[in-house]
């Protein structure tokens, strides 16, 4: 993986190619164990999602922040599944088109701009995503700006086993969840590895390279990613990390964010 991957062009792209492939979009269904219908946005399967949707602890009335939610497959799944109310930000505007032809508040912004007036959600989620902010550290500061009291953030990703490995990806080797997110203001922060979402990604990346579909550019992308990712997979953890932010949630909220 190299820089130019953090674009939003690369990723306008990519969100072009992937709708036009319904064999990727099946790959990563039956590999990650989705429920039906809902699309990919990372390596999050049906396992961890159903984990998110406990660490996030929503209600009905609540609002979710779906950051860098793509074509906002998971989070129109945890808004069915809790009631929730649910913005999604992306800043690919190709992935906020297709996810407004699907229904829903989606909107362009970034990890570290999202739009939002602050203290306007209950919850964030940022699914395999926070490597691609610039900076990780204001990324972090962004989600806890817009958190009202009592609020929850969740986050999926890689982080190094070994920090100083220049092997792994430089953006994944900055990533230290256990202390930026504190240092961005977070409480009660855990980082927990999940060996079991490692293991499916694995299988997913070996099975992408055995496809045969030269003529799909959704296909091609994917196992050239599938070799990048698979050279260095050893190097990684699979981490799911919480945190909240101090205080009490108030009796009364807007039901979207400004």
């Amino acid at each position: 993986m190299i820089d130019w991957m953090m674009s939003a062009e690369v990723f306008d792209r990519w969100y072009t190619d992937r709708d036009g492939s319904p064999l990727v979009d099946e790959l990563m269904a039956r590999m990650l164990g989705l429920p039906a219908g809902v699309e990919s946005t990372g390596m999050l399967g049906g396992a961890g999602l159903d984990e998110v949707v406990t660490a996030l602890r929503l209600s009905s009335g609540d609002v979710l922040l779906d950051l860098a939610c793509g074509r906002g497959g998971l989070g129109r799944e945890i808004a069915r599944r809790t009631g929730c109310g649910l913005v999604g930000v992306d800043f690919s505007a190709v992935a906020i088109e297709q996810a407004r032809q699907r229904g829903g508040d989606f909107r362009v912004g970034s990890l570290t701009a999202t739009g939002l007036a602050p203290a306007s959600v209950d919850a964030v989620l940022v699914v395999d995503s926070v490597q691609f902010a610039e900076s990780k550290p204001d990324a972090l500061r962004e989600c806890r700006r817009v958190l009202r009291p009592g609020g929850r953030l969740v986050v999926t990703g890689w982080q190094a086993v070994d920090p100083a490995d220049t092997s792994i990806w430089g953006p994944i080797r900055e990533l230290d969840l256990a202390r930026q997110l504190p240092e961005a203001g977070f409480t009660g922060v855990e980082v927990r590895d999940r060996p079991e979402w490692r293991a499916a990604e694995k299988r997913l990346w070996e099975e992408a390279l055995t496809l045969e579909a030269p003529d799909d550019p959704a296909v091609v992308s994917l196992q050239g990613e599938a070799r990048s990712v698979l050279s260095t997979f050893d190097g990684k953890r699979r981490v799911l990390a919480t945190a909240h932010v101090s205080g009490s949630a108030p009796a009364c909220r807007a039901s979207a964010p400004a």
